[in-house]
């Protein structure tokens, strides 16, 4: 599919319109992964839109392509949540343009925040590499309730909350403007540790889920270890 057709901007009140396909879609995809996703509704993207936070992907004819938008907690915390593609566009090299405006926006708007994400994808974690994001747990992160009370429409929630909020499926990345690697560092990082991450996803899959009927005392510390062996560069 040819990027040089799509524009990715800023989204506008005009934009509105596409409300209800990009909440369809995702759900749609978070179906067909057969992960979780903090369902939104149709208002509140639209609320976004409103405020000035969010990004969309558009042909130059109009039809949708990829959307995502900002959330902000604490004053000092700030996430560049819901990024969706529209299928036919995948794989094109769209999210991670997406990513990068909504970046560039979030520290325009909030350049002392912590931008920080949440995803279960090995693809989603390149490009926040690529950008400067870290891995880190989950201690790091904001502890705003209202950040948490947002995972509740997420079909992982109970593994959120076996783990106290320690920890999940997702893998939890912060870009931090006040101490941060660069880019180039935290891009060569990912690169050498992407097997690594690889089976780390893996393993949090197939253990989590059967730690959620056969507890272990001891998973969390050895989940403590692996990550501190996995983050430290």
């Amino acid at each position: 599919m040819d990027n040089q057709n799509i524009v990715i901007r800023e989204a506008t009140p005009a934009d509105k319109m596409y409300a209800e396909t990009i909440t369809a879609e995702m759900e749609a995809s978070a179906n067909a992964r057969g992960t979780g996703i903090a369902k939104r509704t149709s208002g509140y993207l639209i609320q976004k839109i409103e405020e000035g936070k969010a990004v969309i992907a558009l042909t130059e004819d109009g039809t949708w392509v990829g959307f995502c938008y900002i959330e902000t907690w604490e004053g000092e915390y700030v996430a560049n949540s819901g990024l969706i593609v529209s299928p036919a566009y995948r794989k094109t090299g769209v999210a991670k343009a997406i990513k990068d405006k909504i970046f560039k926006l979030s520290r325009q708007k909030y350049p002392e925040a912590k931008i920080f994400g949440l995803t279960t994808g090995l693809a989603v974690m390149k490009i926040n590499s690529d950008l400067g994001y870290e891995p880190v747990t989950y201690s790091e992160l904001t502890q705003d309730e209202k950040f948490w009370a947002g995972c509740k429409s997420c079909v992982n929630y109970d593994i959120l909350m076996a783990k106290e909020r320690k920890n999940c499926l997702c893998t939890a990345m912060l870009y931090d403007p006040k101490d941060h690697y660069e880019p180039e560092e935290t891009k060569e990082h990912f690169e050498k540790k992407s097997k690594v991450y690889e089976r780390l996803i893996k393993l949090k899959r197939s253990k989590f889920l059967k730690r959620l009927k056969f507890p272990d005392r001891n998973s969390n510390r050895k989940l403590k270890v692996t990550l501190f062996n996995l983050f430290n560069f």
